[in-house]
């Protein structure tokens, strides 16, 4: 673990040029004790590292030199693949392996390809989780990944919305979508998505199993969301909307109400337009019509705009 730590350290040293003992400590999580310590070693090793006092001093590489043990590990290869989501990397066990492993590139790379590789680190950021909305607890995910590299069968125990359940499961890939983890799963010959947050329990089995011939992660994804989709939409909601509520749309319905607008009715001399708008079944239909408040009104199906009326009516009594 600390030749891994000593590593890290040089190859920080020799891509970043100078760095004092509490950056060092922060990238590396550990003690600014810790690397005093571990810069004495490399100085006993042999690597010319100097020592710069004063209030902007530091550690930095003697010029000219350079190490070339930049050979990646399985894990530190395998975790390149999240390198624009360290997030995820961190929840799957991989955040060191994925800085160590870009530390290893940056310090294999050409000087001046080395320089634009930091330039774009420095103005780019990828954060995946969804805004307001804390990460969910995924206690059991670094063991259904390590299943899912091994293709090992899973003993589980499960909480869906109608109850508990025990499944037998044989992995087959993970996916990560607005911050939340999914498993997607063989259970009795069929595949099936599961929400990682809701498992219970997971025990590891000795039982080794072969992946479907063909099967396509990323494809089955596309599928299965294509499928909820079309599930959730149940209705078509025929409204007007005011020069506001067309900005509103898409902020409370996503690619749905863009595409509604796309296809909306020119508008009236007071700006309103007529749209078609998919929405989910009556009662979430409802809530999600009433976010728009004054800036719609549902014409129609006649169901759905009596429903809209009625909680609306019982909404301006109850704080009447």
């Amino acid at each position: 673990m600390r030749a891994d730590r000593l590593l890290t350290l040089l190859l920080l040293l020799q891509n970043r040029g100078h760095m004092t003992a509490p950056q060092l400590a922060a990238e590396l999580e550990v003690s600014v004790r810790t690397v005093y310590r571990d810069i004495e070693a490399l100085g006993a090793s042999g690597v010319p590292v100097h020592a710069d006092r004063g209030p902007a001093g530091g550690y930095r590489l003697a010029d000219g030199y350079r190490t070339r043990l930049t050979g990646l590990t399985d894990a530190q290869a395998g975790s390149l693949f999240l390198a624009g989501a360290p997030g995820p990397a961190r929840d799957l066990g991989l955040g060191a392996d994925l800085a160590t492993a870009q530390l290893k590139l940056q310090a294999a790379l050409p000087a001046a390809l080395a320089s634009r590789v930091r330039h774009l680190q420095d103005r780019f950021h990828l954060d995946a989780p969804a805004w307001f909305r804390d990460p969910e607890p995924v206690p059991h995910l670094a063991r259904i990944a390590q299943a899912v590299w091994d293709q090992r069968v899973l003993r589980t125990h499960y909480r869906r919305w109608s109850g508990e359940v025990h499944r037998v499961l044989r992995p087959l890939g993970l996916v990560v979508k607005g911050g939340i983890w999914y498993l997607v799963a063989e259970a009795e010959d069929t595949v099936r998505t599961y929400r990682v947050a809701r498992f219970l329990a997971v025990d590891t089995t000795d039982d080794a199993f072969e992946r479907p011939v063909g099967f396509d992660l990323a494809a089955y994804w596309r599928r299965s969301t294509g499928r909820l989709t079309e599930a959730l939409h149940q209705e078509t909601a025929e409204l007007r909307l005011s020069p506001r509520g067309r900005k509103l749309l898409p902020m409370w319905f996503g690619s749905a109400g863009v595409r509604a607008l796309a296809e909306a009715e020119p508008a009236d001399e007071r700006g309103w337009v007529r749209l078609r708008l998919p929405v989910e079944s009556r009662a979430i239909a409802v809530g999600d019509l009433l976010r728009l408040g004054v800036e719609a009104e549902v014409l129609g199906p006649p169901e759905l705009r009596r429903a809209v009326a009625e909680t609306a009516a019982a909404v301006a009594d109850r704080y009447r």
